[in-house]
């Protein structure tokens, strides 16, 4: 793309708040930085809303609430749809956005608005399907008639790694459930988010229904709106840190949550597994997103007697990926979203080199501008490294080798996360045995990737609480209310 299609994007999205429907700058006029994560230049300034802002915003969810919720489900599927259409027809635009924020590759970027897309084209459908109950009381003399009604406003809060689809992930069943929202995108990446909204208004979302808040002070803005008592509910993706700090709050004022937290996944290679797949399947729950994934692979055990072929080819692929400026053609690896990002993933492979891991491939950060982390494969991980224990959020592959079936189980959980888990086995037996003891609210099967909108989405211990996507997403913005008939 050249410079001006880039210039152009950026300059065609409102950088204001989008606060009952209309754009409007920030208190005192307020703005802050949208940097490009491989230059580590401004690309330009954003609204930066302050508590007095999230208030306004907040007004105006509660205000629209009554009225949105009368909407027939038919209408609110076909805003959804609308806008599914829109997001498909300007996904080339909306990818170049997505990576000059936030640094994955073009084809990464375009994927991504894609599978964005599908979350409203999902719970379009699902607006409709919103069932009750009807039945005699044991007893006889009585009916219960049971009915779902939406939650109320919703606060939403959403990550920068994938700026677009998290929106649309959390945006879509509130939509199609009848919530009013207030939404606040991560400081690195609100211009996706700001297009979002402008696509929204476009296909027909009323004033309203859902404001935008981007902002510096994360929780000096969200903080007072979650113990206001007006939101009923609230919905985060994020780290597992920053969950619990929101849970202590809602605690206050007992806000219904929905929780996508941090991730810690094990990626198991069984001798009898497909290797041509397996490392097929590596390279995708690795490297999708340049690593900074809660369902990346994390940890790798491979069964003794593969372990060094698994290592070189992995090691082979892993060295051949192009790295650059996510906007160059074939560019694989792009740079991490900031130099904290940087500084963490290099501190992590130092940690586990200094404790006797040998690193194979990569281990070193890139000279020059821009936060770029070299792909990175280590074997012989021991367990006290701390890329055994923490998230990576990087281009860091660390291999260990494992004898059995069961230890290898046990070092899969032996981790306080829960999301995803990866298993490669032609084993039948086995892969059914296994995915049955993993401790996680998702297996990958013989396949690299999980995600899809139309499967429930979420995971156990402390990866979160609740499920987002599939039949039971929109249950997560639903009340359920049980009427007692006399006759």
């Amino acid at each position: 793309m050249s410079s001006i299609s880039e210039a152009g994007v950026v300059a065609a999205v409102d950088k204001e708040l989008f606060i009952g429907g209309k754009w409007v700058p920030a208190a005192g006029g307020k703005t802050f930085p949208v940097l490009d994560p491989s230059t580590g230049e401004a690309l330009c300034e954003v609204a930066d809303a302050s508590p007095a802002d999230g208030v306004g915003a907040l007004d105006a969810a509660v205000a629209a609430q009554a009225d949105w919720a009368n909407v027939a489900p038919r209408e609110r599927g076909e805003i959804l749809r609308r806008a599914y259409e829109l997001l498909i027809k300007r996904a080339d635009e909306l990818a170049l956005l997505m990576t000059l924020e936030m640094g994955k590759p073009l084809a990464e970027s375009k994927g991504e608005v894609t599978y964005a897309a599908e979350f409203f084209r999902w719970f379009a459908e699902e607006a409709v399907r919103i069932d009750g109950g009807y039945a005699v009381a044991p007893n006889g003399t009585g009916r219960f008639l049971v009915t779902k009604q939406p939650v109320g406003p919703c606060l939403l809060i959403t990550p920068w790694n994938f700026p677009m689809a998290m929106g649309t992930r959390k945006i879509g069943p509130a939509v199609a459930a009848g919530c009013t929202m207030v939404i606040k995108p991560a400081a690195q990446t609100p211009l996706s988010m700001l297009a979002l909204a402008a696509i929204l208004a476009e296909a027909g979302l009323p004033e309203g229904v859902l404001n935008v808040l981007t902002t510096s002070d994360s929780g000096g803005v969200m903080e007072p709106l979650i113990r206001d008592g007006r939101a009923r509910k609230l919905s985060f993706t994020g780290s597992t840190g920053v969950g619990r700090k929101l849970l202590e709050q809602c605690a206050d004022k007992v806000l219904r949550t929905s929780m996508e937290l941090g991730g810690n996944a094990p990626f198991l290679v069984f001798e009898d597994a497909d290797l041509d797949a397996a490392i097929e399947g590596a390279m995708t729950a690795k490297m999708r997103n340049i690593g900074e994934a809660c369902t990346a692979a994390n940890r790798f055990y491979v069964q003794r007697g593969i372990v060094d072929e698994f290592s070189r080819r992995l090691t082979e692929r892993m060295e051949a990926l192009p790295m650059g400026r996510g906007t160059e053609e074939g560019v694989v690896v792009g740079p991490l979203i900031d130099e904290a990002a940087v500084e963490k993933v290099s501190s992590l492979v130092s940690d586990a080199a200094g404790r006797g891991a040998r690193v194979l491939t990569g281990g070193s950060t890139v000279d020059g501008p821009g936060n770029f982390y070299q792909a990175t494969v280590l074997t012989d991980v021991p367990k006290d490294a701390r890329l055994a224990s923490e998230e990576i959020f990087g281009p860091v592959a660390p291999i260990t080798p494992f004898d059995s079936e069961d230890e290898a189980v046990a070092a899969a959980n032996d981790t306080e996360f829960g999301l995803v888990s990866y298993v490669y086995t032609s084993d039948l037996k086995r892969a059914l045995r296994v995915s049955e003891r993993l401790e996680a609210g998702m297996i990958g099967l013989n396949q690299g990737l999980v995600s899809n909108p139309a499967a429930p989405f979420g995971g156990i211990k402390q990866s979160g609480l609740g499920r987002e996507g599939g039949t039971v997403g929109i249950d997560e913005f639903l009340e359920t209310k049980y009427i007692a008939v006399a006759l």
